[in-house]
């Protein structure tokens, strides 16, 4: 029997890749995709008019609140969403026994270190946004035995969604020179490869529950990540490259947030 799997925050850029690479290329996952609209995970009831009767397998929660200066601004809504939307889909899928696919963030950390963080150094968000996504995890913990809490870093898609690499295309083309941050050092990761990862927990069927974190190898600063994005389209030789170490931001950000992807 085809496992049955929900994908809630469908329209963000995670969601639009798991449809494009697994909702018509799999025979053994059936998949069910749906938007903000169609689910909204800061209503309980919704969420479990909408579970009663469809019986899935896995639930993968890409539905979260990422503003990360706006979080700063109104807190109230990254909670409402990323800790109390959490905290219904963990119960809702607590009575259902479904199993649980949450994506979390590096975020959580201070970035005070100076090598990679293992899943079992200490958490201490130093923005709104982070301490939203902490609380979420908090809550699947409590709530839920059956559960991945994935956290992932600087997360991107070159075809959907609104993040860097499609922001520093967008700038490229119609600005002369670009000034970007090399105070922060992460691992850029590709939404094609966390998909893989996730659907890979799947279909493996494996039930090391718990938490993970999964980004891709290099480590870099955001000048280095623009840099390799214009060298990739060819776009270097037209746009001044400028490194700056004042990129005033609202929201405190980690300085070394490169995640360890060993489970001890």
């Amino acid at each position: 029997m085809n496992k049955k799997i929900l994908v809630t925050g469908s329209n963000g850029q995670l969601g639009k890749t798991i449809e494009e690479l697994y909702a018509h290329n799999s025979i053994e996952l059936d998949f069910f995709f749906v938007s903000k609209e169609e689910l909204d995970i800061t209503s309980k009831n919704q969420i479990q008019f909408f579970f009663e009767s469809r019986n899935f397998d896995y639930c993968i929660n890409c539905a979260a609140y990422t503003n990360v200066e706006q979080a700063e601004k109104t807190p109230d809504r990254a909670y409402k969403v990323n800790a109390e939307g959490v905290k219904n889909l963990a119960e809702v899928c607590n009575v259902n026994n479904i199993i649980l696919i949450h994506i979390s963030t590096d975020y959580v950390f201070d970035g005070e270190k100076t090598e990679p963080y293992k899943i079992s150094d200490e958490t201490n968000p130093i923005n709104e946004y982070g301490k939203s996504k902490l609380q979420g995890e908090n809550h699947i913990k409590a709530i839920l035995d059956n559960y991945f809490i994935i956290r992932t870093s600087w997360l991107y898609s070159k075809k959907h969604g609104n993040n860097f690499y499609k922001t520093i295309l967008k700038k490229a083309k119609v600005e002369k020179e670009l000034h970007i941050s090399t105070d922060q050092k992460g691992a850029p990761t590709d939404t094609v490869n966390l998909s893989e990862f996730i659907i890979e927990l799947i279909k493996n069927n494996n039930m090391s529950f718990g938490l993970y974190h999964f980004c891709d190898e290099s480590t870099m600063t955001w000048y280095d990540f623009a840099k390799r994005i214009l060298i990739e389209n060819k776009l270097l030789d037209r746009i001044n490259l400028v490194k700056t170490d004042k990129f005033k931001t609202l929201a405190s950000r980690p300085l070394y947030s490169v995640l360890s992807k060993k489970r001890e």
